[in-house]
């Protein structure tokens, strides 16, 4: 019974998603600086992405690490992605890109190789915290997925 018992956990562990913890927050987007963090894994194109983004930019109680995760279904996140982690200031181009301002056009310029660069590490760190939808959120030790407000709410406590 207890061999069982281990063999269960270890399963679990295998299965389940990486903690908040284990990511690098060198590599993500910082916006706000609430007492609250909120992890986020997003898809520039994605409608209830931009919905979430909405949401928390009117809490000021948050401070958000931003991954970005493009999915092959919407063709444009990819390049989008990497014109904002080509940014100096990538709050700003975060806010400008979640907003719909490139929806109309190809972004060319402004993409760099580090901003490339930026993206991939950033798959990669959704990959091993095996985040495979947007949005998808952690929040004091709870993975949300999708645009759940009543999670969130209940995750993340009053304002």
């Amino acid at each position: 019974m207890k061999a069982y018992a281990s063999v269960l956990i270890i399963l679990a562990l295998l299965v389940l998603p990486a903690q908040a913890a284990e990511l690098d927050f060198s590599k993500s987007i910082t916006l706000g600086s609430g007492p609250k963090t909120v992890v986020e894994f997003t898809d520039p194109d994605c409608p209830f992405c931009r919905k979430a983004s909405k949401y928390f930019d009117g809490r000021s109680d948050v401070t958000r690490q931003v991954f970005f995760t493009p999915l092959p279904r919407h063709p444009k996140a990819k390049e989008k992605a990497q014109y904002v982690l080509s940014q100096a200031d990538k709050a700003k181009a975060y806010h400008e890109v979640m907003g719909g301002r490139f929806d109309s056009q190809v972004i060319i310029d402004g993409i760099t190789p580090r901003g490339v660069k930026l993206q991939e590490e950033h798959k990669s760190i959704a990959r091993k915290a095996r985040v495979d939808s947007t949005p998808t959120f952690m929040i004091n030790g709870r993975i949300i997925e999708g645009f759940d407000l009543k999670k969130i709410e209940e995750a993340l406590g009053p304002k």
